[in-house]
């Protein structure tokens, strides 16, 4: 990690295992965030483009959330806040997932440029962001009655939604639990977690064999035994984490499971440098999962 990883991923490693601050991880995020507050500059490693956009700014955001950090006096906070009052890249169904400059730089093939797939694909850093607006943000201000609307037309159209996107069903997990705390509106909000649950349950590949290339594992939403969604999928989750122990290198870190696959060729430096950054982050999670279900022999690193 200390050799190979950014900032960011080494301030994280440094907080879980190191006893780092969660401050310092707050900083380090501020190296990928514009004058305007939002994020770019390849936090997500797969998207090279250094223009604030809606998703690399959600990632910020969760990262935040994932470390217990509610300090919205930060800059990080304050300039997340400037972001989103701009409301740019913001439509009637939510947040944009990519922007149209994205085109201009390295990026894996998703995060080209399409209007219509940011109708599905939005909806998980849309459910993030808002999330963030309703906790923290200005309720008299404009921005948060749109998010409301947004909100609303998200909660409502829930039950009947058959397409989430890739980060859809981890999007509305946060957004039921952090509004459910805020006892946000008049929602039935067992009956979304009842819903959450077989979703959840249906898009976990339960093939072990095919996790080597990209696919749904347990840990895509289900990150301690505190998980809502933990008891209807202890097996799985002890495979995967048996999967983990298991395919372990003796001297590195586990690899990826994607590429940038058409795009291998035209951005083949890009995407090698790409690929180390996302195994430091990948090691940081798997290690937090390992850690948390108590499959390490420490609280430490190892």
């Amino acid at each position: 990690m200390h050799r190979n990883a950014r900032e960011v991923e080494l301030s994280l490693w440094n907080y879980f295992f190191e006893n780092g601050s969660r401050r310092d991880v707050a900083d380090a995020l501020s190296w990928y965030q514009n004058e305007d507050g939002g994020f770019g500059y390849a936090l997500d490693a797969d998207n090279w483009n250094p223009d604030s956009n809606p998703y690399q700014t959600s990632m910020a955001i969760r990262i935040l959330r994932n470390i217990g950090f509610t300090d919205m006096e930060h800059p990080v906070c304050q300039g997340i806040f400037r972001y989103l009052y701009s409301e740019k890249d913001l439509m009637d169904y939510g947040w944009r997932f990519c922007i149209p400059t994205n085109d201009n730089f390295p990026h894996a093939p998703w995060w080209q440029y399409d209007e219509e797939r940011n109708l599905v694909e939005s909806i998980g850093p849309t459910c993030d962001i808002a999330t963030f607006i309703l906790k923290y943000m200005d309720p008299g201000s404009e921005l948060y009655r749109k998010t409301e609307k947004i909100t609303n037309q998200l909660l409502t159209g829930f039950q009947d939604c058959e397409n989430f996107g890739d980060m859809g069903i981890a999007g509305f997990m946060g957004m039921v639990e952090t509004l459910k705390e805020l006892k946000y509106g008049d929602y039935d909000y067992d009956a979304f977690w009842e819903k959450i649950k077989i979703l959840v349950k249906n898009s976990i590949e339960t093939d072990v064999s095919k996790w080597a290339y990209y696919g749904v594992r347990p840990s895509n939403y289900i990150i301690g035994p505190q998980s809502a969604c933990y008891e209807d999928n202890k097996e799985i989750v002890e495979k995967e984490l048996d999967y983990l122990e298991q395919t372990l290198p003796e001297n590195g870190v586990w690899g990826i499971t994607w590429t940038w696959f058409d795009n291998n060729e035209k951005y083949a430096k890009e995407f090698a440098i790409s690929e180390n950054w996302w195994k430091a982050a990948a090691a940081v999670d798997k290690l937090v999962l390992l850690k948390n279900f108590g499959r390490l022999e420490t609280g430490q690193g190892r």
